[in-house]
C-alpha cells in the first residue's frame, strides 16, 4: 500500500518528523488514519510489515515526532533540549525493538506498534548523538519545515529535496524574474 510517504531527509528519524508538514504555515499531517502510520514503517524501510495501528498508535507517533522535531531543532541550534521531548523520545527508544529474522528469501522484519516507533526513536537517539549533527540543515523553502542532512559537496544543498521544494523555489524565482525583465528592458531604453 504506497501512500506517497517522501523519505528526502537522509535518517529515517527525520523523515518520521517531516510527516507534518508546513509547520509555520498551512500544516498537513500526513497521518491522518492509522493505516497512513502504518504505511510511513513499512515505506521507511524500518520494518517489513507491522500489526495494524489504532487511533492511540497514531496519537503515540505524532507525539514522539513533535519531541523528536523539537529535540533537532535545538540540536541544530545549538539550544538547550526541551525536557519534556528528551522524555518522550528516550521513553519510546527504551521499549524492545523488532527483531529482524532470517528467512529462505532474505532477511524480515515484523513489528509491533511499539517495536516500530522504538526503532524511529532509536534512530533519533543515534543521529542526535552522532558525527552528523553539523550536517543538519533545514529547507530553505519558507513554506518547509524539513530538516534533512546535507552530504552535499559543500554542504551547499538548499532544499530537502529538488522534487518536493528545490524545483518549486526554482520556477518561482523564474517566473520572477520572467516578470521583472520586460519592465528592465524597457527602463534600459528610456535612458
Amino acid at each position: 500500500m504506497n501512500l506517497d510517504h517522501v523519505f528526502v531527509c537522509g535518517n529515517p528519524a527525520l523523515d518520521f518528523a517531516a510527516t507534518l508538514q508546513a509547520r509555520r504555515s498551512v500544516r498537513f499531517e500526513m497521518w491522518v488514519t492509522p493505516d497512513r502510520l502504518d504505511a510511513w514503517y513499512v515505506e521507511s524501510g524500518i520494518v517489513d510489515a507491522v500489526s495494524p495501528g489504532e487511533e492511540a498508535d497514531v496519537e503515540r507517533a505524532r507525539t514522539v515526532r513533535e519531541a523528536i522535531y523539537r529535540l533537532v531543532t535545538a540540536r541544530r541550534l545549538g539550544e538547550a533540549y526541551d525536557g519534556t521531548a528528551l522524555t518522550l523520545v528516550n521513553d519510546a527508544a527504551r521499549k524492545p525493538p523488532a527483531v529482524p529474522r532470517l528467512t529462505p528469501a532474505g532477511r524480515w522484519t515484523q513489528a509491533t506498534q511499539d517495536e516500530a516507533l522504538s526503532m524511529v526513536a532509536r534512530h533519533a537517539v543515534e543521529l542526535l548523538s552522532g558525527p552528523d549533527v553539523p550536517l543538519l540543515k533545514e529547507c530553505g523553502n519558507p513554506e518547509c519545515t524539513r530538516v534533512y542532512l546535507d552530504r552535499s559537496r559543500g554542504m551547499r544543498r538548499q532544499w530537502c529535496g529538488m522534487d518536493s521544494c528545490g524545483n518549486r523555489i526554482k520556477a518561482a524565482a523564474y517566473r520572477a524574474r520572467k516578470k521583472t525583465a520586460p519592465v528592465a528592458a524597457r527602463t534600459d531604453e528610456a535612458d
